[in-house]
């Protein structure tokens, strides 16, 4: 029998494709079941990779241009209304709202013709007119039919003060020594810069000469009090202490009266140079210069000096500290508290999360045991944050810090030392929270290096703990690196378990200064985190901390990316140095 010269399609083909002749053309026509076919699936992944790229970049496009705007300064308007009353203010935002009946009983007939014409709906705006000691309020909805004329006067300006927050109004005279001088835009500047100079020097001894002089006689009669404790009071070394101690008070409390007394004249003589201000209702506040952080007119800014606005209030927002309940001001202590944090507690975790790992991949006899580890471990990343507070504040501050008190020292009792929150804590407790990840991650790096080179290093004659040391451990960092930023990423985020375990509402002190030891882990501290919730939900005025959030939210997210990116950029080196390594 013959072999035909072609082959017959198979019954497959045959049901994947049908071909026919129509006027000298093939027609091919699919008929093959879609969950065979792999296009439906690959647009389904790649779009909802899409709408998830989208979202991420949606999310920071609004954390980013609400932040970098926030300082931007913006016009003051000054709207006359129906009633023939005055408001002045910033303009924040606006929209459409639905008017009630009871306020469309109030408008004329073609006002209320016209909100009928848009089924009931009328634009507000929200203006800014802080001003909160004559207002009761820092905010103000005005709607379009409210307003009968809308200005912009070069004469209003914006002061942005030690208390009392932001002020909008007019500037009626100075006062310089006692004497009446009328308004001078430069003699202003002049007198506003001096009178600055002259609050932080009144600050800088209020806080680091007179601050020293309290912590030098805080720890005298410390001092005496631990001899008492130690020796007794009637005893001769107890009665010596206190001699030597008493004398040394004496002595510090003569320069305290000086320093205070050096503060008090400086204060005086800072009372002499104020300013009247006049809000847009004819009210006046009368105030010292010092107390004005910032002024400007508002609406006769060139662009330069919009620029030169928008970089100081960046520079005050950075290297300052929060003032008017943390909605204006600065964030240098939670910065510094966040990085501090963040850091100790990458110190604290990398040697406990790596060791573990260590053990249980390397030494430890697999088996039922070393399972149920591994399985605790997993499911400790899945506990709530708040728990690892809970048991933070009561082993860490409460047992631990508690302990550390009664032993080192009785002295301070029944005021804590370390028996209370502080960044210390907050780091061993976040390295808790955080150390499952990083045993998982090392765990993963160790068993992605090739059994092939510890056999060959055992064979060389190196002992286990020298192929761990010089073999594998170094062909695993980069893996290890990976765990070390997933949890930075997370630590610097939390914090629930960090409003029970040190974190507070404001703590201008750094937790560093010149007396021994230097760094002061058991103080408390910010963070950016908790300055967000606490701006956010628990300031006066909501409206008046959300700008402050937006700009705290971009700041956290960049301090974050910039821990990353160092850490990401060293993981980059060692998979260089190491280039035949899985990872």
């Amino acid at each position: 029998m013959t072999q035909s010269s072609s082959t017959a399609p198979s019954g497959a083909e045959q049901n994947i494709m049908k071909s026919e002749s129509k006027k000298g053309k093939r027609v091919r026509r699919f008929t093959a079941d879609l969950s065979a076919v792999g296009e439906p699936a690959l647009w389904g992944f790649g779009g909802a990779l899409a709408i998830g790229i989208i979202m991420i970049a949606g999310f920071l496009f609004i954390i980013t241009w609400n932040g970098i705007t926030t300082f931007w300064p913006k016009p003051i308007a000054v709207l006359t209304l129906n009633n023939g009353s005055k408001i002045a203010g910033e303009p924040t935002r606006g929209g459409p709202y639905r008017v009630q009946e009871n306020v469309l009983a109030t408008l004329t007939e073609e006002q209320r013709s016209l909100i009928a014409q848009n089924d009931g709906f009328a634009n507000r705006t929200l203006y800014k007119t802080a001003n909160f000691e004559l207002y009761g309020d820092d905010f103000k909805w005005v709607s379009d039919f409210e307003v009968s004329a809308v200005e912009y006067p070069k004469d209003f300006h914006l002061f942005e003060r030690q208390q009392w927050g932001t002020f909008v109004g007019m500037i009626d005279h100075l006062m310089i020594k006692g004497s009446r001088v009328e308004f001078d835009y430069r003699q202003m500047q002049s007198e506003q810069a001096a009178a600055r100079q002259r609050f932080n020097e009144i600050r800088r001894i209020d806080r680091k000469d007179i601050g020293a002089v309290n912590y030098r006689l805080n720890q005298e009669r410390l001092a005496i009090r631990k001899a008492n404790l130690k020796f007794g009071e009637d005893s001769d070394r107890a009665r010596a202490v206190r001699a030597k101690a008493e004398a040394r008070i004496a002595a510090l409390e003569q320069e305290f009266a000086g320093l205070q007394a050096k503060v008090n004249e400086a204060r005086a003589n800072d009372r002499q140079y104020r300013v009247v201000l006049k809000e847009v209702g004819g009210r006046t506040v009368d105030l010292e210069l010092s107390q004005i952080v910032r002024f400007y007119s508002a609406n006769n800014l060139s662009f330069l000096q919009s620029l030169g606005v928008y970089f100081s209030r960046w520079k005050e927002f950075l290297t300052t500290e929060p003032r008017e309940a943390n909605t204006q001001g600065g964030v240098l202590p939670a910065i510094f508290g966040t990085v501090a944090m963040t850091l100790l507690m990458v110190v604290i975790v990398a040697p406990f999360g790596v060791i573990t790992a260590l053990y249980l991949r390397e030494y430890a006899k697999q088996g039922r045991l070393v399972s149920i580890v591994r399985i605790s471990v997993n499911n400790l990343a899945g506990v709530p944050s708040i728990v690892y507070g809970v048991f933070g504040l009561g082993f860490f501050a409460y047992t631990l810090g508690g302990t550390i008190d009664s032993l080192f020292f009785p002295e301070n009792l029944p005021n804590p030392t370390f028996g209370t929150g502080g960044i210390l804590w907050a780091s061993l407790t976040l390295a808790l929270l955080t150390v499952p990840v990083v045993i998982v991650a090392t765990e993963e790096a160790l068993s992605a290096v090739p059994r092939s080179m510890r056999e060959g290093s055992l064979a060389c004659g190196a002992s286990k703990w020298q192929t761990i040391r010089y073999v594998v451990l170094p062909k695993a960092l980069p893996g290890i690196m990976t765990g070390m930023i997933l949890a930075m990423a997370r630590g610097a985020g939390e914090v629930a378990p960090l409003m029970l375990v040190g974190v507070v509402k404001l703590a201008p002190a750094l937790p560093i200064d010149g007396f021994f030891p230097f760094i002061h882990l058991e103080r408390s501290f910010m963070h950016l985190g908790f300055h967000i919730f606490d701006v956010g939900f628990q300031s006066r005025n909501s409206e008046a901390g959300k700008p402050m959030v937006f700009v705290t939210t971009l700041l956290l997210l960049a301090l974050i990316v910039a821990m990353n990116a160092t850490a990401i950029y060293v993981r980059n080196r060692l998979k260089r140095k190491y280039a035949g390594s899985q990872f």
